[in-house]
């Protein structure tokens, strides 16, 4: 079996004000359902905002609740330098930096950043990542 995240969906305090932030990270325009969710088409995937009031009563769960909720989002960028361009856009359009970019202990180059509502993302760059992609099964420390 084929698996593939095909949907990412973050619940957000604020819609219209996450909707703006993510329209100038990404630079594109969201389809909108009748139901007012936002999805922006990114490659081979999308991202969905959601009302965190309205998603959590989907899901079945409470909306309170902040601070580190255990997941994060990764994007991997070509080259250090594309994930400073990415950082600093991010912050320009109201990203908080949550951790400066530079060298990983393991070889790599990252930052961390915060959208609006606080979830996390790691911008990366993995000098092994092409290599890493064609390979089922590797061992966790060869992931890195």
């Amino acid at each position: 079996m084929s698996i593939r995240i095909g949907v990412v969906t973050l619940g957000c305090a604020d819609l219209e004000r996450a909707q703006a932030f993510y329209e100038t990270l990404l630079d594109e325009t969201p389809v909108r359902d009748r139901s007012g969710v936002a999805y922006f088409r990114l490659d081979g995937s999308w991202l969905a905002l959601y009302p965190r009031e309205d998603l959590a009563r989907y899901c079945g769960v409470p909306a309170a609740g902040s601070g580190f909720e255990g997941i994060t989002l990764s994007v991997n960028l070509a080259s250090p330098a594309a994930v400073d361009a990415v950082l600093a856009r991010a912050e320009a359009a109201g990203a908080t930096r949550v951790r400066a970019a530079g060298p990983a202990d393991w070889g790599g180059h990252v930052a961390w950043l915060a959208d609006p509502d606080g979830h996390l993302w790691e911008l990366v760059f993995n000098p092994k990542a092409e290599r890493l992609a064609g390979r089922s099964g590797a061992r966790r420390e060869d992931r890195r």
